[in-house]
């Protein structure tokens, strides 16, 4: 979680409740209080991919490198990140965080949505002081209770909210690149790197100190953008977009045509930005990332969305099982990094570049797979979601959920 941008990507969310065969859109399942039983795969495995794609953004932050000064095989690794990655998986997660959201309170009314969000904000709040600088959990439950205010929004009008919130965010961003250009005091590009000691007694401590400051500025700084993202995972759980992909054809082919003409340009303008060192190009890249992000998240949406119409995901349902384990993996992969870069373990910050570090990233986020499938036959879900079900449902920590989706 930061308070300045760029942010490091996560949204941790879990799969939310899919409505039973045969209910209108807009109609509620009956209230049954727990853990859903049902599940479609598609988001499952939109989570999983985009959970690898995060990894692969934040190595940047775990081991300490500036996109802008890698040469060569770095160059190269970054210019790939930047197009096919850098902002496009935290909107995927994003939008799925709304999905699930919305699902939820649906599903479970008011307080259960609150205690949720209460404990994912416990959560994030204990990973950003003993783990890891990044975290986005916390933000996420904190600025998921507007979701609040949505309740009795149909589809495209969450759609048209999201579209004024998200324009104006992105509009403030471009004007900030242009004030920054224009000025005549230039400075350098804001690298957004921890300062970190050998002494992890110390790191703790100024993580803690600096908590409460970094949860409300990043939340203020983000809201309009992630608030946009979490209304349009919401419309999708509206439509039934991600859980019934075989009535939406037509648009999942739109969005799969716009997207990816969008986002693909999008994305070789932020690689060109991120070979730049100056403060403005640094400004620029931020929504230039996000909105080239969403458009390819949603390109993503579209061509997972139709494999999934005709079922024929095939080797894509093996990234479902780390999807449904993904906020244990998140925190794995946060202790699993910062055990290798930082100094008060591996001491190998700011000795990779984005070659090797990605490299890294690539192994321990496939290697995610078998082991989350794995996760899922022993005990039936992670230990993350199993500590936060018995938390919010109160399900017994030591019972085995085989089936349970949520």
């Amino acid at each position: 979680m930061t308070a300045l941008p760029p942010q490091p990507d996560f949204q941790p969310d879990e799969l939310p409740p899919t409505p039973p065969e045969g209910l209108p859109l807009e109609q509620e399942a009956p209230p049954e209080r727990g853990p859903v039983r049902q599940r479609s795969p598609l988001p499952d495995v939109l989570r999983g991919l985009a959970l690898l794609g995060i990894l692969i953004v934040n190595v940047q932050d775990f081991a300490g490198f500036r996109v802008w000064t890698q040469g060569g095989l770095d160059r190269a690794v970054q210019v790939l990140t930047d197009i096919f990655a850098n902002g496009r998986s935290i909107s995927l997660f994003a939008m799925l965080f709304g999905w699930g959201a919305a699902g939820l309170l649906a599903r479970q009314g008011v307080g259960t949505f609150l205690l949720r969000h209460a404990v994912l904000l416990a959560v994030g709040s204990l990973h950003f002081i003993f783990v890891w600088h990044g975290d986005i959990i916390a933000n996420y439950a904190l600025l998921g209770v507007f979701l609040l205010l949505t309740i009795q929004m149909t589809a495209p009008l969450l759609v048209l909210l999201a579209g004024g919130m998200g324009a104006w965010w992105l509009a403030d961003g471009v004007w900030a690149s242009v004030q920054a250009s224009l000025s005549e005091t230039q400075f350098g590009r804001f690298a957004g790197l921890p300062q970190l000691s050998s002494d992890y007694g110390s790191v703790v401590s100024d993580r803690a100190s600096d908590f409460s400051s970094n949860l409300i500025g990043g939340s203020i700084y983000n809201a309009p953008w992630l608030l946009a993202l979490f209304c349009l995972g919401a419309a999708a759980w509206r439509t039934g977009l991600l859980t019934r992909p075989h009535e939406h054809l037509p648009l999942l082919r739109r969005l799969t045509g716009w997207g990816w003409s969008l986002g693909l340009p999008l994305g070789v303008l932020l690689a060109w930005l991120n070979t730049r060192g100056d403060y403005a190009s640094g400004l620029l890249a931020i929504p230039v990332r996000m909105g080239g992000g969403l458009a390819l998240a949603l390109g993503y949406v579209g061509v997972l969305g139709t494999l999934a119409a005709r079922d024929q995901l095939g080797r894509w349902l093996a990234f479902a099982a780390s999807g449904r384990v993904a906020m244990s993996n998140y925190i794995a992969q946060s202790l699993i990094m910062t055990a290798v870069f930082y100094p008060y373990a591996g001491a190998q910050f700011g000795k990779w570049g984005a070659a090797s570090a990605v490299a890294l990233a690539l192994v321990v986020g496939l290697a995610q797979l078998p082991v989350s499938a794995w996760i899922l036959r022993r005990w039936g879900t992670g230990p993350l979601e199993r500590l936060v079900r018995a938390l919010v449902y109160g399900v017994r920590p030591g019972k085995k959920s085989g089936e349970v989706g949520r």
